[in-house]
């Protein structure tokens, strides 16, 4: 099996399935004071984590058909997975190195991500705006700022959840090919510019979306004659307006989605000439459209905070000095002195330069023994030269 490397290029390949999959992982040690145990169990858990980063996300494909016709193509991606039923089915030691390689599964579906040393780290989470597909249906209503206030209603309530740090780019705007968003490449392999994004701001993880439908379920029932008014009246005309929004979470360092869901729903519009003044007003709030559409806000918050929960803790190096490293999160981001953290290699080949980077475990780990509101520092055992770490390689915790 292949090394952690292949974690970014593997998180897109994964076969759609809700059973729980075989797979194996490799880990490595040093044996040290000839102490085997202790050995072995180091290279036990980064064989575990060698699993698992091999399979991060649940994915699955919907196509509709319309008179023999694909109307409609769309893939979703979740990343729910954990590991399960972890053994060691082979342990090879070679002078003072040990490697060892454990099968376990790896099961889709919900599941409490959190528990790990990771789950007490705020993650950084920036939200962008949510451009709508066709602008000419917010006309009624007056809501043309439904794609910045829909992400503010989002953001907030991340925020409240009180386990990330949520940054707002609501103004932002990802996508230029909106129709086919979040799948469209850019030549370099990069879905959008998300990794400029998330470095700039210094965020882990992107989370965007588009609002694909804010349309009258029969526009002519809002004729202004006496006839239509007289249906409207009597409940004889078709008053409900549909709400359809994608939300997708991207993975900061590569620009790939892990996250993937649509949200509906379908109610009356029953706002009254002037009431309504922008999607986010008293007067657009109080109608059944509008509570149905605040409906969706907490099913969005839960669903991205369920996957956010599911994956490990990453920040940046942003220096690397002898065998001083420097890291891109502090004390905001829930870290202490004390901790450890993984880390690992980024890396470019010929072939592709311009493709997604991939990360390998060093085998190394940094101990932290300064930590600041936005930073933290430690130690590694090794020289940063010798080890290969540097600047823009990554400190991983789970």
């Amino acid at each position: 099996m292949q090394q952690a490397g292949c974690y970014l290029a593997g998180i897109l390949l994964l076969v759609a399935s809700t059973q729980a999959l075989a797979l194996e992982g490799v880990g490595h040690a040093n044996i040290s004071g000839n102490d085997l145990e202790s050995a072995r169990t180091e290279a036990r858990n980064a064989a575990v984590r060698d699993l698992a980063l091999q399979h991060e996300a649940r994915v699955s494909a919907r196509d509709t058909m319309e008179n023999g016709a694909l109307t409609d193509s769309r893939v979703s991606l979740d990343t729910r997975g954990r590991v399960q039923n972890v053994s060691i089915i082979d342990e090879h030691r070679s002078g003072n190195l040990l490697r060892v390689t454990v099968r376990g599964e790896v099961a889709s579906g919900a599941a409490e991500c959190s528990s790990g040393k990771g789950g007490r780290l705020s993650k950084r989470v920036a939200v962008t705006g949510f451009p709508v597909l066709y602008p000419e249906q917010t006309q009624s209503g007056r809501i043309g700022d439904a794609g910045e206030v829909l992400p503010q209603q989002l953001l907030q309530g991340l925020r409240e959840t009180g386990s990330l740090q949520v940054l707002s780019a609501t103004r932002s705007r990802l996508y230029s090919d909106l129709m086919n968003a979040p799948t469209t490449q850019k030549s370099d392999n990069r879905l959008t510019n998300v990794t400029q994004l998330a470095r700039e701001m210094g965020a882990q993880f992107v989370v965007t979306g588009v609002i694909r439908d804010l349309g009258l379920t029969d526009a002519s029932a809002w004729g202004s004659s006496i006839l239509d008014k007289m249906q409207r009246g009597v409940g004889m005309a078709d008053q409900r307006r549909r709400f359809v929004a994608e939300v997708v979470m991207l993975d900061g360092f590569s620009g790939s989605p892990v996250f993937q869901q649509r949200f509906e729903a379908t109610a009356k519009w029953n706002a009254k000439p002037g009431q309504s003044a922008g999607f986010g007003s008293p007067g657009f709030r109080k109608t059944e459209y509008g509570k149905a559409v605040a409906g969706t806000v907490p099913e969005m918050k839960k669903a991205v905070a369920e996957a956010l929960s599911c994956q490990p803790f990453m920040t940046r190096i942003t220096r690397v000095e002898g065998n001083k490293v420097t890291l891109d999160s502090g004390a905001t981001a829930g870290l202490r002195p004390g901790d450890e953290l993984h880390l690992y290699r980024s890396a470019r080949y010929f072939d592709s330069l311009g493709g997604t980077p991939e990360l390998s475990d060093s085998q190394v780990r940094v101990t932290l023994n300064s930590v600041h509101p936005d930073f933290s520092s430690g130690t590694m055992p090794g020289v940063g030269g010798q080890v290969n770490i540097q600047r823009g390689d990554m400190a991983i915790i789970w």
